[in-house]
């Protein structure tokens, strides 16, 4: 059997499940993934940060309506099919013009350049999200040092800074293990624009490819220190800690007056216009029942 061949059959496999189940589907997608085309699924990607969000409300949109048809009476009876799917910001946006996702997700601001190539689209904010500064709980900088500051953080992060001795006599002479995003991510540049303001990122850091898998990394490894989003922190106060940045918490009282500030919005673009199906899902998305996931999953909803 050629290999064209397994392609489709493996392609008619999916898609039948999909159609059966009426479910969502979570995968982490790379620029050399081929995600799923077909005329009636709705097919998004982006950011790691909001994939688990919109996966959440996909999986609940599914459940609670099984077909279009149920959504709005003037669409096919057709069962629903969202296939989601993660890589980073950029790749949300690249993959939005070039038409391989219809919605892209991305939690980062849109650049000037990328706005000339989406200027026929719509752009949705369905929440916001911090970077707080997160450690092990069992690193004594929980305790010993919970306030650090911006220029001590650009110079561990840029590597000028290498053991925790070094940042407190009081902390041990053990390496400050450094945790990032990858280029690909839109907290590495959220963070270069609060934080870093140019200077370049250690050699040694370990770059990470998605905000997930960062929070592991420091969950799993009592030197390390990352930038991790505010919801993961959230869903996991006994394995996260988030430090205070020149003395201002993460809290949501700090985040809504913008006293904290390395912040991000989470947004959902698309190319063109959405197509009615792309637009119903939209709005659910932007309903209370769609921000109560975002709430829920600890992050800021737009409303």
């Amino acid at each position: 059997m050629n290999r064209k061949l397994l392609l489709v059959l493996a392609l008619i496999s999916l898609l039948l499940m999909a159609s059966l189940t009426g479910c969502s589907q979570l995968g982490t997608s790379t620029p050399n993934t081929t995600v799923p085309q077909t005329e009636s699924s709705i097919k998004i990607g982006g950011s790691s940060t909001l994939s688990p969000i919109i996966a959440k409300c996909a999986d609940n949109f599914t459940e609670e309506y099984k077909t279009w048809n149920k959504v709005d009476p003037s669409l096919p009876e057709e069962p629903i099919v969202i296939f989601v799917s993660t890589g980073g910001s950029g790749f949300g946006v690249k993959s939005t013009i070039d038409g391989t996702f219809d919605l892209g997700l991305v939690a980062r601001n849109i650049k000037d350049e990328e706005k000339s190539e989406l200027k026929d689209g719509k752009t949705f904010q369905i929440g916001s999200d911090v970077l707080t500064i997160a450690v092990n709980p069992k690193n004594p900088v929980a305790t010993i040092k919970p306030d650090i500051s911006r220029e001590e953080l650009k110079k561990i992060f840029g590597g000028e800074i290498t053991t925790w001795k070094q940042l407190d006599p009081a902390l041990p002479n053990k390496n400050i293990v450094v945790a990032v995003r990858d280029l690909g991510g839109g907290a590495s540049e959220i963070f270069d624009n609060a934080v870093m303001k140019g200077t370049p990122i250690s050699k040694d850091a370990q770059q990470i490819p998605s905000m997930g898998a960062l929070a592991g990394k420091i969950m799993d490894n009592e030197m390390a220190i990352g930038y991790v989003s505010s919801g993961l922190v959230n869903q996991n106060p006994d394995k996260l800690i988030a430090l205070t940045v020149d003395g201002i918490a993460p809290t949501l009282e700090n985040i809504k007056s913008g006293k904290y500030d390395i912040g991000r919005p989470l947004l959902i673009i698309t190319k063109s216009t959405p197509t009615a199906k792309q637009q119903a899902f939209i709005d659910y998305l932007m309903s209370d029942k769609g921000l109560t996931v975002v709430e829920d999953l600890g992050y800021i909803p737009a409303k």
